[in-house]
């Protein structure tokens, strides 16, 4: 059987509130959909150039991240990664540096995937919180169903399935956490 030729990478920091939003997108539409053909979802956190990897052995990789742009936040912006080299106000944190410095690396290679970012305006990346605004929880639904109709739209169905909320997902990050700075 092959291996599933699409990955899905949640990107961000979840101890900078708002910056987490791609770990917790991520993990939200792999606990409440399932695909044909199959995906790999991925939380990378921080990753950074270790994304190289993905860029190389999967044919298509969606990014799910904060974007800085100047806009209302909670806004949704689908970016391929075309536009996304372009686009210096995008790199506002570390992470986001290493996404784009990765694209522009790996774009002088012979095989690199085809590369989409959707990524959502933070309102708050500088509290040290667990957790996101609310604005940008009020979001995230969509930022889900843009991610679902982009991979749709290359050829994936996506069944609704017995989930978490996103509210319990969000406390699952925060409990070992906080276990590990207690215990």
């Amino acid at each position: 059987m092959a291996l599933p030729s699409t990955v899905v990478i949640g990107i961000g920091n979840i101890l900078f509130k708002d910056e987490g939003v791609g770990v917790y997108v991520a993990k939200y539409i792999e606990e409440n959909f399932d695909f044909y053909p199959a995906i790999d979802i991925v939380d990378g956190g921080t990753l950074g150039f270790r994304l190289m990897s993905y860029y190389q052995s999967y044919e298509r990789v969606l990014i799910l991240d904060t974007v800085s742009i100047k806009d209302t936040p909670g806004s949704i912006y689908n970016l391929p990664a075309k536009e996304l080299l372009g686009l210096g106000a995008y790199r506002n944190t570390a992470h986001e540096v290493e996404v784009v410095e990765m694209l522009e690396i790996c774009s002088m290679l012979e095989k690199i995937a085809e590369v989409s970012v959707i990524g959502m305006v933070p309102e708050d990346i500088d509290t040290v919180e667990i957790s996101l605004s609310d604005t940008v929880k009020t979001a995230l639904p969509a930022m889900a169903a843009e991610a679902i109709r982009e991979l749709g739209s290359k050829g994936f169905e996506a069944s609704v399935k017995k989930g978490k909320s996103l509210d319990s997902i969000i406390r699952s990050y925060n409990a070992p956490t906080m276990e590990a700075l207690h215990g």
